[in-house]
């Protein structure tokens, strides 16, 4: 052990003192809270991979409806989490603090068709969004000028789709909703407690009155025909099976039995999609082989019709099949599709393909690939084309002719994320931009001379100018060049301790982009760090960065989240007894392996609707829809390496394990809460730390699933949850003194 190791433990240990000390006076008359239930294990193994692995606690991977065991289990890990959390001096103070941040206003970025502008908003206390609709200023403006859009006038609009009226709990969600181009029809999906099952409905945007058609099995929208008569959707066709995926259309008034097929899933790793022409005159269809790969088809819309509506594969021409790349149709005009595509451009290129021939062969690049900048988008605006960058994570915008040529820059109010709302008919639209220290604004643009103003921001209770931002770019293990960006309250200087909470997700080729989050507020107003580290498995700098952390590569992901942790410690900016981590989904993979992994590195960890039993995660929900991005142990080779960091099959009895909160949700339709429980009943039984100032606790809320839709008032309890065992655990709150 070399003298740095042992001055981290040294320091580490003294803060787990002080600690324990904290927690037996927090606990008091009420200690038996803080010693976890008796979990019982069975002699349960397989042969996996040619090696033997133990499974000691496969009897909770049943749900609640199906076991009264593993209910009674549930009921008594949450007791406990509740009763220790809401026990810490701070939790009342967090609750009180998050209650109006969290009641923030918010507002989305409308949508305009058909002389009418959709949007949706969020005020005060309202448990979810509300859509309005109001007449759009902007009809007028094609072609850009002046009269851009303004901002919402609330005299003026008139509500849609009100959930908080349908569900006084706010346990039904607006999942996402679509008008039609004339504006006179919304289609919409809803869904309860998190389950995000879909059931499609549609109304009438005149009356507000919703039409008959109904549509169940977690639908996705896939457009509108022009004529607002008929529209394009995927569901599926087994409520049971998630791998039953149909994609259908359906035309208005008539029954969805008679919803003409055009192609359906015959394959868990092949999902298919599909998208409408704005003109109506192309369908696009996709089966998506994982993040990094897809098919893509195209059929003439008028000629299926014609021929009686077959299933697709009858008429359908391919534009790219078998290939090793990513296909995305982003806009058309006429007889011509523009697509973005990674094949042979890691970082993206744009090309122009004619859709009467669109082989390969007469594809033309309009947008080639850059070494600095990933393209991620492309939209039409009028006769432009608005292309959007990332250029080390942060969002660029530029306009093109559909020739390719230059038109210029859009100018961002700093360094940030970006979105791009426009119309086919016009070069009128909108832009929303946000980062950490600019709350999530909306802004008329003007797309032809490249101007914006300011439509909507929402009032927040602090100045975010007090907020400083920096970005660091950390070596990881093999030198790879890591971005991570630091949140702190401006002007602070290093001191080598400061309580720091560190946030990864480093899979599925999504970026952790610059976002405002007002809950930070309380961690950062009394000397927290909050630090996002950039991982190999994100989309951050292309397709490259991406599979260089997926597969047989994960490992990447871990060891640039370490280096992360560890440069963190060295810039003198903490230490690893007030270094906090915290990760959602595959997020909370990454946490569950970075705890097992390097247990001396960090003092606490969120597991939030975790993927850890990385053994078996492909027999449950929607999980072989992941095996593209991780692998399966059902193979031998990938069992391997899955085994090499699965984080239930790594936990070391006797081993001193930073304390740990797992959390779950019932009704989650991807991540199985099995996992979250198996960890957490084997940690129990495992870890070396005391109970009592290290706990390994776990919540499992059974009215939610992966996160999406939560009620406000239940969205502040797990934020005060979360945040008072953070501020525990790093030292802010929970002192004797406090105590009493």
């Amino acid at each position: 052990m070399n003298r740095c190791t042992m001055t981290v433990r040294s320091t580490l240990a003294s803060f787990r003192m002080r600690r324990l000390a904290c927690a037996l006076v927090l606990c008091g008359a009420g200690a038996a809270s803080a010693v976890p239930p008796t979990t019982r294990s069975e002699p349960i193994s397989d042969m996996i991979g040619g090696r033997k692995v133990d499974d000691p606690y496969r009897w909770l991977e049943q749900l609640e409806r199906d076991s009264p065991e593993v209910a009674a289990w549930t009921t008594l890990q949450n007791d406990r989490t509740t009763a220790l959390l809401r026990a810490l001096p701070c939790h009342a103070e967090l609750t009180a603090e998050l209650r109006p941040l969290m009641s923030i206003g918010s507002i989305g970025m409308p949508v305009c068709e058909g002389g009418s502008a959709f949007w949706t908003e969020r005020e005060g206390s309202q448990n979810q969004p509300v859509l309005y609709v109001a007449a759009d200023v902007a009809a007028s403006a094609a072609g850009g000028g002046a009269s851009a859009p303004r901002g919402p006038d609330r005299s003026a609009r008139r509500t849609l789709i009100d959930v908080n009226a349908l569900d006084a709990r706010g346990l039904t969600s607006l999942d996402w909703w679509v008008p039609s181009p004339c504006g006179k029809r919304v289609a919409f999906g809803l869904s309860k407690s998190g389950s995000e099952m879909s059931v499609l409905h549609v109304l009438d945007a005149v009356t507000g009155r919703w039409i008959s058609d109904e549509i169940a099995g977690k639908v996705s929208f896939g457009g509108w025909t022009p004529t607002s008569d008929a529209f394009l959707y995927s569901a599926l066709a087994d409520a049971a099976d998630p791998y039953s995926r149909e994609v259908r259309w359906h035309t208005i008034g008539e029954h969805p039995r008679h919803d003409a097929l055009l192609i359906r899933q015959t394959d868990p790793s092949r999902i298919p999609g599909a998208s409408i022409s704005r003109d109506g005159r192309w369908i696009f269809l996709t089966l998506s082989r994982g993040w990094q790969a897809n098919d893509l088809s195209v059929l003439e819309t008028e000629a299926w019709r014609r021929a009686g509506m077959p299933a697709a594969g009858q008429l359908a021409q391919v534009v790219a099949e078998g290939l090793d790349a990513t296909f995305g149709p982003t806009a058309a005009l006429g007889d011509t599709l523009y697509m973005r595509t990674t094949l042979d451009a890691p970082t993206g290129t744009l090309v122009a393909v004619a859709l009467r021939s669109p082989q390969r062969a007469s594809w033309k690049t309009i947008v080639a690939p850059r070494t600095d900048m990933v393209l991620e988008d492309a939209s039409r605006a009028g006769d432009l084309l608005v292309l959007t960058f990332s250029k080390d994570v942060t969002t660029r915008l530029e306009r093109i002719r559909t020739t390719g040529e230059s038109v210029g820059a859009i100018e961002l109010p700093g360094l940030g994320s970006a979105g791009v709302g426009t119309s086919d008919e016009r070069t009128s639209g909108f832009v929303s931009f946000t980062s950490f220290n600019e709350p999530r604004s909306i802004y008329a643009a003007d797309f032809a001379s490249g101007t914006m103003r300011l439509w909507a921001r929402p009032e927040i209770p602090f100045d975010p100018a007090a907020i400083e931002v920096k970005q660091a770019f950390v070596p990881s293990k093999d030198g790879t060049r890591v971005p991570m960006f630091i949140v702190q309250r401006k002007g602070m200087k290093p001191a080598g301790n400061a309580p720091t909470l560190l946030y990864g997700y480093g899979g599925f080729n999504v970026s952790l982009d610059p976002a405002f989050a007002p809950t930070l507020w309380p961690w950062l107003q009394r000397g927290g760090v909050y630090a996002v580290a950039n991982l190999r498995g994100g989309s951050e700098y292309g397709e490259t960065w991406h599979r260089a952390g997926m597969l047989g590569n994960k490992q990447n992901v871990f060891d640039d989240f370490h280096a992360c942790a560890q440069w963190l410690i060295d810039q003198k900016v903490t230490d690893s007894a007030h270094l906090a981590i915290k990760g959602g989904s595959n997020g909370g993979l990454l946490t569950g392996v970075a705890i097992t992994q390097r247990p001396d590195l960090y003092t606490a960890a969120i597991s939030a609707v975790p993927l850890l039993d990385m053994m078996r995660y492909q027999q449950f929900l929607l999980a072989k829809y992941w095996v593209p991005e991780y692998g399966s142990s059902e193979d031998p080779a990938a069992a391997q390496w899955l085994f090499a960091y699965s984080p239930y099959h790594n936990v070391r009895a006797g081993t001193r394990y930073p304390a740990v909160l797992f959390t779950a949700g019932e009704n989650d339709s991807r991540v199985h809460p099995l996992h979250a429980r198996k960890m957490a009943a084997l940690m129990q039984a495992s870890s070396a730390s005391d109970d009592r100032s290290e706990p390994v606790l776990l919540w499992v809320d059974r009215d939610a699933g992966h996160g999406q839709g939560k009620p406000l008032a239940r969205r502040i309890e797990d934020e005060a949850d979360q945040w008072s065992f953070i501020f525990w655990q790093t030292g802010i709150c929970g002192t004797p003194t406090a105590a009493h």
